[in-house]
């Protein structure tokens, strides 16, 4: 992949980035996205009320459903990818300010990336909505492989959900306090394998150019801030992220 001259000149001498990825940089490693041609929610609209709060408290349907899902997911068994290891090279160099992602996959954190600010939760962990109380998610689908469609939470009996944000769902106040702040203080952020349409993530792209830096987005499709973008990319994030990763790091070919 060549870089544009704009980028093979500046990412030398970034010393601080941000990098906000959302499920784009997993499809390499057989998770698909939502939004995409081949999107979860693009080949069924009815599955995105499994993401809806509103829905899922009112519909035990909907719950059953949900763990299904859960429990079926390709996560489980994916494998960090080439794009997630150029993170890790990113941070281990010291080059890395934050790694923003709105996956919920925990792909980031078993390439090896340390500091992961994970802006709609994990997956990983279960959550019940009425006492709070989090229950390592493979403990709760070993009772729905029991035979409990619904499983409450063993502590007070409320809802379970896994530990992620739903439409209709705050974000914790402290991660958001997080993301922005890292947002604000770089020199480069990078959006990667996200739409952007989904707030207040896609807002950090806002903040970080008001703040000073630059923008650049990698993306298979057009995003509402690609107008803002130093440099917008279309071509796969399993080739194109290492190589921008190498221009940092003085290691491209």
């Amino acid at each position: 992949m060549d870089a544009p001259p704009t980028l093979a000149g500046l990412l030398p001498r970034v010393e601080s980035i941000t990098v906000l990825t959302g499920a784009g940089i997993s499809t390499d490693s057989g998770i698909p996205d939502f939004r995409g041609p081949q999107g979860v929610w693009t080949k069924d609209p009815t599955a995105e009320a499994m993401s809806t709060i509103g829905s899922y408290l009112a519909d035990p349907d909907v719950r059953r459903r949900a763990w299904r899902s859960r429990r079926d997911h390709p996560a489980w068994h994916a494998e960090p990818n080439a794009a997630h290891a150029a993170l890790v090279d990113l941070e281990r160099a010291g080059r890395l300010r934050a790694l923003i992602t709105q996956n919920i996959d925990g792909l980031h954190q078993r390439a090896g990336s340390a500091a992961v600010i994970e802006i709609h939760g994990t997956m990983r962990e279960a959550e019940c909505l009425a006492c709070g109380l989090r229950t390592p998610m493979p403990e709760v689908l070993a009772r729905v492989d029991a035979g409990e469609e619904d499983p409450p939470c063993l502590e007070c009996g409320g809802v379970q959900k896994s530990a992620t944000i739903s439409f209709g769902q705050a974000l914790d106040r402290d991660v958001l306090d997080a993301a922005v702040e890292a947002a604000r203080s770089c020199e480069l952020f990078l959006a990667v394998g996200t739409s952007l349409t989904v707030q207040p993530a896609a807002g950090l792209c806002l903040e970080a150019v008001e703040h000073g830096a630059r923008l650049v987005i990698v993306n298979a499709e057009e995003t509402p801030y690609d107008r803002l973008a130093d440099a917008v990319l279309r071509r796969p994030i399993g080739e194109t992220l290492p190589r921008l990763a190498g221009l940092v790091l003085g290691t491209a070919r």
